[in-house]
């Protein structure tokens, strides 16, 4: 899997936003990515160092649409902790 494969996208919302000031970032990954390979494809596409990686397999809720239950899509979440002095620009450099 390359590095673009294993990284979806990044979770842009409040919780994730104050996680930052403590150098944390949230992306979400590959369902069968592992710890090692999501560190190695941080540090491959955003050119930082990682010190850690927590992942959460996020379960799928039931949602009702009129009178048909059905259920969202299961993901999974990675919490990235970069080393001090690193930082990632979410939407590059604004001013």
């Amino acid at each position: 899997m390359t590095a673009h494969e294993i990284i979806i996208r990044p979770i842009v919302s409040e919780r994730s936003f104050d996680m930052m000031s403590e150098n944390k970032y949230t992306f979400e990954v590959a369902r069968d990515a592992n710890k090692y390979q999501i560190k190695d494809a941080i540090e491959e596409l955003f050119n930082v160092k990682v010190t850690s990686v927590n992942t959460i397999n996020v379960k799928p809720k039931t949602k009702r649409v009129r009178y048909v239950a059905g259920k969202t899509r299961q993901w999974k979440k990675a919490i990235v902790t970069l080393a001090d002095g690193d930082s990632i620009e979410i939407y590059g450099n604004q001013a």
